[in-house]
């Protein structure tokens, strides 16, 4: 996706830059799971460090805030395109798309330190075993031997003034796209706007809806939550290339113009 978009001139639009720098996160997002895992499936003694622990939580941490808040963005990119057509160009200039990704990376890293802080300082004494393929904040906090009652109300306060900040203009966002196209009174319009918002609208539910359900339930370790955890951490990661890429008419016609270039260039 990142190629894609970076070798096609016809990409090269503030929707797309944001789209790349989901995908550029997302493959980091997958990097900071996948290797440890592929590692211990492939060994007897399934263990990992403290600091080792402790890196993937507040990595694992920031791409979940700074995704939330790229996701929120790209809804009122398409606020934009849909409701203020002729405003679009001036008001979602380079300067201010650069500007709304730095913010969501901040968001990310100030979500980070807030969590991690309180629990490095928690005491650990074992047995210091999750029931889960990574280290997540969840059951990590429940080892601890000393009190977490602070750390556990940090963490939700967190989850929630990151989900209202995030969901709240995206809800807002699309509330008035849908009002918008309602408005209109031809149906290939109407089509057409919810065909450019689906694919969003997928991703948005999975990555919500999955975040919601292990973070906000208490760590029990069981199968279901298991495979929450799994689609959150790694499945949500590597399925968003794919969902833009088969639900976008504008990535696949690119696709196959690189693809073309490709064969030109090797014949």
């Amino acid at each position: 996706m990142v190629v894609v978009i970076s070798t096609d001139s016809h990409l090269h639009t503030p929707m797309y830059f944001f789209l790349k720098n989901l995908s550029l996160l997302d493959a980091f997002y997958s990097s900071v799971i996948v290797p440890k895992l592929l590692e211990n499936l492939l060994s007897k003694w399934k263990t990992i460090s403290f600091v080792g622990c402790f890196a993937q939580i507040a990595l694992v941490l920031f791409c979940g805030g700074t995704e939330a808040c790229l996701l929120s963005v790209m809804a009122y990119d398409r606020f934009h395109t849909v409701c203020h057509p002729l405003m679009y160009v001036m008001v979602m200039n380079k300067r201010v798309c650069a500007g709304l990704v730095m913010a969501c990376c901040a968001l990310g890293i100030g979500t980070s330190l807030i969590n991690i802080l309180p629990l490095a300082q928690q005491h650990f004494c074992g047995p210091n075993r999750i029931h889960g393929f990574a280290c997540e904040l969840p059951p990590v906090l429940f080892l601890a031997c000393s009190d977490a009652y602070t750390s556990i109300i940090i963490i939700l306060a967190t989850m929630v003034i990151v989900g209202l900040s995030t969901l709240v203009p995206l809800l807002s966002s699309y509330s008035r796209i849908i009002v918008t196209a309602l408005r209109i009174n031809s149906a290939t319009g109407r089509s057409k706007i919810f065909s450019t918002c689906s694919s969003h609208l997928i991703v948005i539910t999975i990555f919500f809806g999955s975040g919601f359900f292990r973070y906000m339930t208490p760590a029990s370790g069981s199968v279901l939550e298991q495979v929450i955890s799994v689609q959150y951490s790694v499945v949500t990661p590597l399925l968003n290339p794919l969902i833009y890429s088969l639900k976008n008419k504008e990535v696949k016609a690119a696709l196959r113009r690189m693809l073309a270039r490709k064969s030109q260039l090797t014949f």
